[in-house]
């Protein structure tokens, strides 16, 4: 069996390799938002309060059973300030349920305010938000194309202050920094807060800065229509239809800005179900355009070597679960092979790979948490508490998103899952009565279970293998059994 031993500390030492190496592009996006934040760059804008003509601009509100935040949205989006015969709304409602109806009503309220706003309807879900979009996009009348999800609520000043940016010409899409409407509700929200403050803050800014791709995220951002057009319009072949449009946008020379300085505030979800559905068609949509579009950035000839790198890892950025689930899965036989051959023990602790990659992740990460949250030291000690739990939650989700990310390599085909709403925003606010809270339990729970116990056991070998014990990747697997164990118990919360 010596051969088997060989190649799982081959698959060990490869897992920790591709770490190693993303965590060292997020290592460089950390130090880029740096240099960027000491010297900010100026850009070509309209200027509206000197005489510059506003474009008409089409807002597109894509919806599906959003009963509980429809009221909401459309106040946020028809107190935007923007002049009104220059504005038309449109709420692409693809829904199925009595919130129809509801929808209805308050498009006629606005209608007789004076808003040009108008209920699409579609007689199926044909591929889903993407199929929605385009459909609208048929009849906009828009030269931009403003899109929020039901769960998002831009500031009065957000069109003021993204349309300008148009002028240049090559600018396809403006894309805003999402905020958090309910960021304080639990450690969950808190800890999807810092992984989201992460993406815009260091990952975002960072690849625009450097002319890299970046994605517009789905919503909270603005297309030029002529952009959609040109790139082949929203296509629903895959479950991230936004990271899909945006590499062929940008493989056809427009160019995206990235606006960190304006926020537009959102609702997080508050169930680990709600999480589930919503980690998966993201991960799943990663590595589905990863397939679809990898061979067209590398046969592009307009693009550096450079941009092609930071492109394919920004396309394989879901796949690293799978690495973090081999690694942690492994590192248990490991710790038995290691104590089987000594001699072989410089290979077993390569294990220090993922400490240095921990490393790239805790510094970049600081970055952004300096410009999010605190500074100094006070800071920096909740920051380390906040970090390694959300590491430890997100490698309790290495189950679930590599099933996604396998998926989406192999092509199994799924249904867009709407991520429920639930109009929280105080951490008084109720969920439990929501109509769409899933009664469903993951699959995927046993096997998180199962590795929680499995975790353990890691833990009990550190005691027992070898002669004196192996205490190196105790730590490690500590987290993991937390990190698992905290994922089960989350689970059967959301179906209270």
């Amino acid at each position: 069996m010596i051969w088997m031993a060989y190649f799982l500390m081959g698959l060990y030492f490869l897992a920790l390799l591709l770490l190693l190496v993303f965590s060292m592009t997020q290592g460089l996006l950390a130090w880029q938002y740096y240099r960027v934040k000491k010297n900010p760059k100026s850009a070509t804008r309209w200027h509206f309060d000197k005489g510059d003509p506003y474009p008409f601009v089409t807002i597109q509100l894509p919806v599906y059973n959003e009963l509980y935040v429809m009221e909401r949205l459309l106040a946020s989006i028809t107190a935007l300030t923007y002049p009104k015969e220059k504005l038309e709304i449109q709420v692409l409602d693809d829904s199925t349920d009595e919130s129809v109806e509801l929808t209805a009503q308050l498009v006629r309220e606005y209608q007789q305010q004076g808003f040009a706003i108008n209920q699409l309807r579609r007689g199926n879900r044909t591929g889903f938000k993407a199929g929605a979009l385009k459909a609208g996009l048929k009849v906009a009348k828009g030269e931009f194309i403003a899109i929020f999800d039901a769960d998002f609520l831009p500031q009065n000043d957000w069109l003021l202050n993204t349309i300008p940016y148009f002028k240049a010409p090559q600018i396809g899409v403006v894309q805003t920094r999402w905020g958090h409407l309910n960021k304080d509700f639990s450690l969950l929200t808190k800890i999807q807060a810092f992984a989201l403050d992460a993406h815009f803050t260091l990952e975002q800014t960072g690849r625009n800065s450097l002319g890299h791709f970046i994605n517009f995220n789905g919503t909270a951002g603005v297309w030029r229509k002529n952009c959609i057009e040109d790139a082949g319009n929203w296509q629903g072949d895959t479950l991230t239809e936004d990271l899909d449009l945006s590499y062929r946008a940008q493989l056809n020379n427009w160019q995206f800005m990235f606006l960190e300085s304006v926020e537009t505030p959102a609702e997080l979800p508050v169930t680990m179900n709600a999480i589930r559905s919503q980690q998966f068609r993201w991960n799943k949509g990663g590595a589905e355009n990863f397939q679809k579009m990898i061979r067209k950035v590398w046969q592009s000839d307009r693009l550096h070597l450079s941009s092609k790198i930071h492109a394919t890892v920004h396309l394989l950025s879901s796949s690293m679960f799978l690495c973090v689930l081999t690694v942690a899965f492994l590192s248990v036989p490991m710790l038995y092979l290691k104590a089987q051959w000594p001699g072989l023990a410089w290979f077993f602790n390569l294990a220090s790979l993922f400490l240095i990659s921990t490393f790239f992740f805790f510094m970049g990460y600081w970055q952004m948490y300096q410009e999010r949250y605190s500074k100094g030291w006070k800071g920096f000690w909740a920051y380390i508490m906040r970090f390694f739990t959300f590491y430890t939650i997100a490698m309790g989700l290495s189950v679930h998103n590599s099933k996604a990310v396998l998926e989406g390599h192999f092509g199994k085909k799924s249904a867009f899952i709407r991520t429920p709403k639930f109009n929280i925003t105080q951490q008084k606010s109720r969920w439990q009565n929501n109509k769409y809270v899933s009664m469903k339990v993951s699959k995927n729970v046993l096997w998180e279970g199962i590795l929680a116990f499995y975790f353990l056991f890691g833990m009990y070998s550190a005691f027992h293998v070898g002669k004196q014990g192996d205490w190196g990747l105790f730590p490690f697997h500590l987290m993991l059994f937390l990190g698992f164990s905290f994922i089960v118990v989350q689970t059967f919360r959301g179906r209270a």
